[in-house]
């Protein structure tokens, strides 16, 4: 039997709504030219019903015009810190406090200037704000008297040519670093008009603390119905189960456990429906899985010498009760670089080499949700335990045996 076209037709509306979701969760900022194209393309046809989704769901507003496509995400939570911006090179380095504050100035100073900008103008525009007594009493000093310090100017320039807020016009940051010459940029406007993602401008806040400033920007609408509340949680709900690996209800307020036990099945249907990932519900909490693995910006495991570590780390990790020190994970490091240390960076086994290898370790299972730091060490999260490795079992040749899936 044929299939009606009406059917074939809303199926490639569907496939195509969806390419444009993953490629808004992917990249919050398309451009109409250079790679994101085509996602561009999608995300502009189908602007109206991605709009109308992401609004209901998840409180992230989309705007679309001819040029660009900006979907202002904002966290499921304020309180973490383990998916920062990284350099737009292969060894992807997260952004320290130095370059997020070099990048906010290096934003308003691009904002005040004209549409061209060199690099060492640039530089002084931000070194003469960096000087604000604020920034000083805060314990931030930018002088651009070290190399260091013009390597993160330029980690931060090339994290917004990557963004497409800056087009390289001539030269080389590189240049501008050792001191043999400077780089000429065009300002995108409009790229750059769409890179702050807050409810309020942050000249509004009043706020002095870090935490209760956060708290300001993002803050939605006064919570005075029942409708409102509900709201507030599907919307708080379906952006943690979007942004964080592992949803453990021991994270959840006893409202909003009360919510996501009685709405789990619409909560993870509408998600799946619009973006393909798959919902894992345990005893212990949900993880949206996606079977084309290609949203997610941390993997496990990892290639390379840093992901194999991590790896034997994890299977370890798996095998243990309690927590964990962090002198106890040195010394299995020591331990595995006895078996496995031909497979490994020359770097990684240089002895004292431990306490790097542990820290760049523990930090991607914690951004996986995989463990938890404690005031020493880590302590295993449920979802680790899908890298413990169980006996080998030996089958005769022709004898089939089934076998019971491990507890979990």
């Amino acid at each position: 039997m044929t299939t009606p076209l009406a059917e074939v037709l809303e199926g490639q509306r569907a496939a195509e709504v969806r390419r444009a979701a993953r490629a808004l969760l992917k990249e919050p900022l398309l451009r109409a030219a250079g790679p994101s194209a085509d996602a561009f393309r999608l995300v502009r046809q189908h602007a109206s019903e991605l709009r109308e989704w992401f609004d209901r769901n998840t409180g992230w507003r989309l705007q679309v015009d001819a040029e660009t496509a900006r979907l202002y995400r904002t966290p499921g939570t304020l309180d973490d810190a383990s998916h920062p911006a990284r350099e737009a090179s292969r060894a992807a380095v997260p952004f320290t406090r130095r370059r997020y504050v070099l990048l906010c100035l290096a934003l308003a100073c691009l904002e005040r200037g004209e549409n061209q900008i060199a690099l060492g103008r640039l530089a002084e525009q931000v070194v003469l704000d960096a000087a604000d007594p604020q920034l000083v009493a805060a314990g931030v000093a930018f002088t651009l008297e070290r190399r260091d310090e013009r390597l993160d100017l330029a980690a931060v320039v090339r994290l917004l040519l990557r963004y497409g807020v800056l087009r390289r016009v001539a030269g080389e940051e590189d240049a501008y670093v050792s001191g043999s010459g400077d780089v000429l940029y065009d300002v995108e406007r409009r790229v750059l008009a769409g890179m702050l993602a807050t409810r309020v401008g942050p000249s509004l806040v009043a706020a002095e603390s870090a935490d209760e400033r956060l708290a300001e920007l993002t803050a939605e609408t006064a919570l005075d119905s029942d409708d409102l509340r509900f709201r507030a949680l599907r919307r708080s709900l379906t952006r943690r189960l979007l942004d964080d690996p592992v949803l453990y209800y021991d994270e959840l307020t006893d409202t909003e456990l009360a919510y996501l036990t009685r709405q789990r099945g619409f909560l993870t249907a509408r998600i799946t429906e619009i973006t393909g990932l798959v919902a894992e519900v345990r005893a212990e909490g949900i993880a949206m899985v996606d079977p084309y693995d290609d949203l997610a910006d941390l993997r496990m495991p990892e290639q390379g010498t840093r992901g194999h570590i991590t790896l034997l780390l994890t299977e370890r990790l798996a095998a243990v009760a309690g927590p964990v020190s962090l002198v106890e994970l040195q010394q299995w490091i020591r331990e595995l670089a006895a078996v496995h240390g031909g497979f490994w960076s020359k770097a990684a086994r240089e002895p004292g080499s431990e306490p790097e290898l542990v820290e760049q370790a523990v930090e991607r299972l914690t951004a996986l949700g995989l463990v938890s730091r404690t005031a020493d060490g880590v302590a295993p999260r449920p979802a680790l335990a899908r890298y413990a490795v169980g006996e080998a079992v030996v089958l005769d040749p022709g004898v089939s045996t089934t076998r019971k899936a491990p507890k979990r």
